[in-house]
């Protein structure tokens, strides 16, 4: 038997899932999860720096992703000096790190599919 179908469903920090997929993608799915662990994925980041390379993400939008995958332990939000302006860094944990390997997968998959079907453009 499959190791994601040992048991009828799968359970991570109190929410039920109907199998290992869906945990995974309730983790990192949607349209930026991926993409901010992306950007993430090789030093820490401020916001202002992610919305700058997202370019296409709006301000809640990324707030709430990154909201997210900081609940979900992806990412760690570390908060520098006390009084306004704080600096605000963005980073992969340990956990996020071990996504690297399928990340890197997906984004030679997307760099194929653009190369044999798209083309790379400058906006």
């Amino acid at each position: 038997m499959k190791t994601e179908c040992i048991g009828d469903h799968v359970k991570l920090n109190g929410k039920i899932y109907p199998c290992t997929v869906s945990l995974a993608m309730d983790l990192i799915g949607g349209k930026w999860k991926t993409v901010i662990l992306y950007h993430l994925k090789a030093n820490p980041k401020r916001y202002s720096e992610l919305l700058k390379e997202m370019q296409t993400v709006t301000e809640m939008t990324l707030s709430l992703q990154l909201k997210q995958l900081e609940k979900d332990g992806l990412i760690l939000r570390k908060v520098f000096g006390k009084k306004p302006p704080v600096k605000v860094v963005y980073s992969l944990t340990d956990f996020g790190k071990t996504f690297i390997p399928t990340l890197d997968a997906i984004t030679a998959w997307g760099n194929q599919i653009t190369e044999q079907k798209g083309e790379f453009v400058n906006a």
